[in-house]
């Protein structure tokens, strides 16, 4: 289980804290950066071999299609797997960057899932966000995904969008019912819908900051969360995790992976990996040249992530495991409240804890109330 991180883009998005650095034209940003997670995957070689129970490679950002398609080739083989033996090797691409010729590149590299970041079926709010593609442009480049043959491809979106200074909306609720038509109308085998936060380091905090702007209320975006479900489960979408929604058979497998507290190994400045016992290490965000740390959770770490992440899905937690690591009173309550709910698996008789999905909006409050 492999994650790729490509710190450039073209431009940056309004709402955006994620670590990246703007492409320089002409410069050798991208040359040097490929060589050093060259370098980065001969030196982890086996930890990256360690973690091939889940044989998945992900290339995110950033914006990874904006890399020279040689330099991303060039990377995809210093890893100690054949790319074409992935069971699911997803790259982030931007819907400007996808050209007839470069899908059939990432289709040749064996990439057999796409991540899009659509964001938005409104060219106002698309602008707002300073995205470098229009509506006409996304929907352009997931029939360039088809036609060349992907059949696995996902969605990006963004709900609760900020208030301005008058208390007015910029993502109406008409705007957001023609966001989720124009999602609807591709028919993606993925989507993936965050609500918006305030990102240290975005222009979103800056102008929040100078009061041009501010963060949306819990009701509005727990209104546009709601629709968002019933619309997508109307239309055989299942909602497997808070932000994510596959049809059947689509569920994504590397971030599944993550969930459950697999190991992985991440590469690239900023990246993040875990051996999946204890240890947990990252790369600095520093360009040209990157470093790496690392810690040592604690039992309370591993108890808080193990409660956190499984709560997330649909799947939940196995009622005995939550008891031992859960506040025994909070757990109860929960549970009387129906704000969790026990459940067993079609395969399985044991007993499993999860968020029904009406509470899945205040899933982080519900968590919270459970750690010790």
């Amino acid at each position: 289980m492999i994650y790729i991180h490509v710190p450039f883009c073209k431009s940056f998005c309004t709402y955006c804290g994620f670590y990246s650095e703007l492409c320089r034209p002409g410069g050798r940003d991208a040359e040097f950066y490929a060589d050093a997670v060259c370098r980065e995957a001969e030196r982890r070689r086996n930890d990256i071999l360690s973690t091939a129970g889940v044989n998945t490679l992900y290339i995110g950002g950033g914006t990874p299609s904006v890399l020279p398609s040689a330099l991303l080739e060039k990377m995809v083989r210093a890893l100690p797997f054949p790319p074409g033996g992935y069971d699911e090797f997803t790259v982030e691409v931007n819907p400007d960057d996808l050209t007839p010729a470069y899908a059939e590149f990432l289709l040749s590299l064996g990439v057999n899932r796409l991540s899009m970041g659509v964001q938005s079926f409104n060219d106002d709010i698309l602008r707002w966000m300073n995205r470098r593609h229009s509506v006409a442009g996304a929907v352009r480049a997931f029939r360039t995904a088809r036609s060349a043959g992907f059949a696995n491809i996902s969605l990006d979106l963004i709900f609760g969008l900020p208030l301005r200074a008058d208390g007015s909306v910029i993502l109406a609720d008409a705007a957001w019912e023609d966001t989720i038509d124009g999602l609807l109308n591709l028919e993606p085998e993925h989507i993936s819908c965050y609500q918006l936060s305030v990102e240290k380091g975005s222009a979103l905090e800056t102008m929040i900051e100078k009061g041009s702007l501010r963060e949306a209320p819990q009701e509005l975006c727990r209104a546009q969360y709601d629709l968002l479900c019933s619309r997508l489960a109307a239309a055989g979408y299942q909602h497997y995790e808070v932000s994510n929604f596959a049809l059947p058979g689509h569920k994504a497998v590397h971030n599944s992976a993550y969930w459950s507290g697999a190991p992985y190994v991440g590469l690239g400045p900023g990246a993040h990996s875990y051996d999946g016992a204890r240890h947990r290490t990252w790369n600095s965000e520093t360009m040209p040249g990157y470093t790496s740390e690392g810690e040592t959770l604690t039992d309370k770490d591993l108890s808080e992530e193990r409660i956190m992440l499984s709560l997330r899905t649909a799947s939940g937690i196995p009622l005995g495991e939550l008891r031992c690591l859960a506040a025994p009173d909070a757990l109860e309550a929960a549970l009387a409240k129906g704000l969790l709910v026990t459940t067993t698996e079609a395969d399985s008789t044991e007993l499993r804890v999860r968020i029904p999905e009406p509470h899945f909006f205040i899933s982080d409050s519900i968590i919270s109330s459970l750690v010790i």
